[in-house]
């Protein structure tokens, strides 16, 4: 593109030069078919994607040190070419080396592979280098610095006057044969040709948080006047990331609720209240809201989409029992999925009863049903006889049909497709949905995740139970671990043994539930009933074997993460977690949950084979924290965002700019900001540049698949 069929600021209007940045990166000056393709390797495939091309670092030309007070880090410097000089220290690797001096120390340039190097300098001439400066070898060196030649060998002065000392040159990610000059002089050109936006932002917003204007922002992030601007600017436009990210899920969210019906659930019925009275636990502070939160949108006509974010054992089961009895009471059906079929079975197991004693039909589905039963509870959701259906994604099937299916609960959501999840939904017409989950997650990260979503948290037990403690230890005190089994078995108690593995691997190390469970039979445990569960079994067997452990016919349980949620077997007591370092902090978290649920302590071994020093950390902290929140702030830090959900799987936007744990602050001034502007703007004029920003949004997280 040339410099005249770049678009001209100042003879379109403000929606045309947002549109601009949808075009083709091929549209941009300087930018070939060869060099488009390049840049696709970046993943900058428009305009838009241009201008948000973050630098990597920057070169600060504006400060000279001489070459006796350069330290290591960042460094400009002048001085005189002493020598150039070729070496070919391996048959591929030419390495080519340009000494500077001053007169107050000496400093090496190094380029590999670019035989030009050599011809370009000539002893004599004044250059300034600028880059990283390492110590090695004794000396200062400087990796392909970014150079200026200031005058020739004899002193004189070059045609052209340099054009970039005293500047702030960006240093922008590059690919295999894409210099970073070539990046430098296009997206110059760029924020030349499109970057002169008018801000979208509310004024009032700019103003409370003392950010620098849109165009402004854009330009200082690539061409600052100095590094703090840089840094003002990168927050500016970070800021709008997470602004724009989550005014979109709050119009979804506010959508949802007030675009697509619903049903106003009777809260104030006779078996709500009966419930109530009969119940024999008192509702902790947190779940008594919780509940008042969840019965409130059961209540309203609009649909409710909400969020119950609990820690392990803090009574989500009991709170959404509440919404299944609402909904009896009202004359509908719900159903709840779970992710695996030992899920949906412990919730019939432990909710069952409960609707029994209201005299609430109910019904449980999964793959291994009988037919006999199957086709009774097909023809029971059909005419509605059957109020509840508990069931795992047997419940999608599509000879599956509800009579008025008005709630649908689905538990973990993460562990299923998106396409799974709407599924159910599908089955019925604006449906109210509870989405739980006992992963807690930083709020960070569930405002960013769940953004469409109203969030209600659990932090408290109901039943603190005889508490947990938690032991870090290696390979060679397995045997204290074991001794610890027997000891609790030997009082009449049960325990897990947890591995990574279902059979054993020729290229993982780590112990397998068959290996371990075969050993512990023939080794350590010979007079003690041990059985396996995992995910593989047939799910007859899996259901059969959690029974018989339920009944204390099994002291001792190998199995694999499959009993990370929902298992409640007050007897369970010991928890030994073979290569505990192969697991996240959370998913140990929810494991360790399992034990001390009743009046006998419970002990969790952590065996670490392989940890080092950073694992070993990372697992302490375990024995330290048993708040699952702070745990999982702890795991953000460690382990990023993207490790912790999955950009795809979680619905987050793969930021250009913003770092979601950097900017945690960011993230929090922008939830504030749109909350008061989501409900204004559900229905904003599609030609105002912040409906602009939030299609293009749209569209890019269309591309890229559904979003929660």
């Amino acid at each position: 593109m040339t410099a005249s069929s770049a678009i001209s600021t100042s003879s379109v209007n403000p929606a045309a030069r947002m549109q601009a940045w949808a075009a083709p990166v091929s549209s941009a000056r300087y930018v070939d078919d060869e060099r488009a393709s390049q840049l696709g390797k970046l993943g900058i495939t428009r305009i838009g994607h241009l201008l948000y091309h973050k630098p990597l670092r920057y070169l600060d030309l504006t400060h000279v040190s001489s070459l006796a007070e350069v330290h290591l880090g960042e460094a400009t410097v002048i001085g005189q070419v002493y020598a150039v000089r070729e070496r070919r220290p391996r048959p591929k690797l030419l390495v080519t080396e340009v000494t500077l001096t001053d007169g107050t120390g000496t400093l090496i340039g190094v380029w590999w592979n670019q035989p030009w190097v050599k011809k370009a300098f000539q002893p004599g001439e004044t250059v300034a280098f600028a880059g990283t400066v390492k110590l090695e070898y004794g000396l200062n060196r400087i990796v392909q610095p970014f150079y200026e030649k200031l005058t020739s060998a004899d002193g004189s002065s070059h045609a052209q006057e340099p054009t970039n000392l005293g500047r702030i040159l960006p240093v922008h990610p590059t690919t295999e044969g894409f210099s970073v000059g070539w990046m430098r002089r296009i997206i110059a050109a760029a924020v030349n040709d499109y970057a002169d936006v008018p801000e979208y932002l509310p004024q009032e917003v700019l103003e409370a948080r003392g950010f620098m204007p849109f165009a402004q922002a854009l330009r200082q992030l690539h061409f600052p006047d100095d590094l703090q601007s840089a840094e003002q600017a990168r927050r500016r436009l970070a800021y709008g990331e997470f602004f724009d990210f989550q005014l979109l899920l709050a119009r979804r969210g506010w959508r949802m609720r007030n675009e697509s019906g619903g049903w106003a659930h009777e809260i104030g019925g006779p078996l709500l209240a009966r419930f109530r009275a009969e119940m024999p636990l008192t509702l902790t502070d947190d779940q008594a809201c919780a509940t008042t939160e969840i019965l409130a949108d059961l209540g309203r006509p609009e649909a409710m989409n909400r969020l119950l974010l609990g820690d392990v054992g803090t009574g989500k089961t009991l709170v959404a029992t509440f919404a299944l009895v609402a909904v009896a009471d009202t004359g509908t059906q719900a159903a709840m999925m779970a992710p695996t079929e030992v899920l949906a079975q412990q919730y019939a197991y432990k909710v069952g009863p409960q609707l029994d004693a209201l005299s609430i039909s109910w019904a449980l589905l999964t793959s291994s049903t009988p037919p006999v039963e199957r086709t009774r509870i097909q023809a029971g959701l059909a005419d509605g006889s059957i109020t509840v259906a508990f069931g795992t994604h047997a419940l999608l099937e599509e000879d599956i049909n509800f009579k008025a299916l008005t709630l649908t609960i689905i538990d973990e959501q993460h562990r299923f497709g998106v396409e799974q999840r709407q599924g159910l939904q599908k089955k019925a017409q604006s449906p109210d949905v509870l989405i739980m989950t006992a992963t807690p997650i930083p709020r960070t990260l569930a405002l960013l995740a769940y953004g469409d979503l109203l969030i209600s948290y659990l932090r408290t037990r109901p039943i603190a139970g005889a508490g947990v403690s938690t032991q870090l230890i290696d390979a060679t005190r397995l045997g204290e671990a074991y001794d610890a089994v027997r000891t609790a078995v030997a009082a009449g108690q049960q325990a897990y043994v947890v591995c990574a593995l279902v059979e054993e691997s020729e290229t993982l190390d780590a112990r397998s539930v068959e290996e371990e469970a075969a050993r512990l039979k023939a080794e350590v445990f010979e007079d003690l009933s041990v059985e396996i569960l995992t995910g593989k079994m047939r799910p007859a067997d899996k259901e059969a074997t959690m029974a018989r452990f339920r009944a204390g016919e099994i002291q001792v349980l190998v199995a694999t993460t499959v009993i990370e949620v929902g298992v409640d077997v007050l007897n369970a007591t010991v928890m030994v977690v073979l290569d505990a370092d192969r697991f996240g902090l959370a998913q140990l978290h929810q494991l360790r949950g399992r034990v001390g649920r009743g009046e006998i302590a419970g002990q969790v071994w952590l065996v670490a084979r392989h940890a080092n020093a950073e694992a070993r950390e990372r697992l302490q902290a375990l024995v330290e924290i048993d708040d699952g929140f702070r745990l999982a702030e702890l795991d953000l830090e460690m382990r990023g965002a993207g490790e912790l959900l999955g950009s795809r799987q979680s619905g987050l936007a793969r930021f250009a700019l913003g770092d979601v744990l950097e900017d945690r602050d960011l993230v929090n001034a922008a939830h504030e900001d749109v909350g008061p502007l989501a409900a204004d703007l559900a229905f904003a004029d599609t030609e105002t540049l912040l409906s602009l920003r939030i299609a293009a949004l749209e569209e890019e997280l269309a591309a890229d698949g559904p979003v929660n």
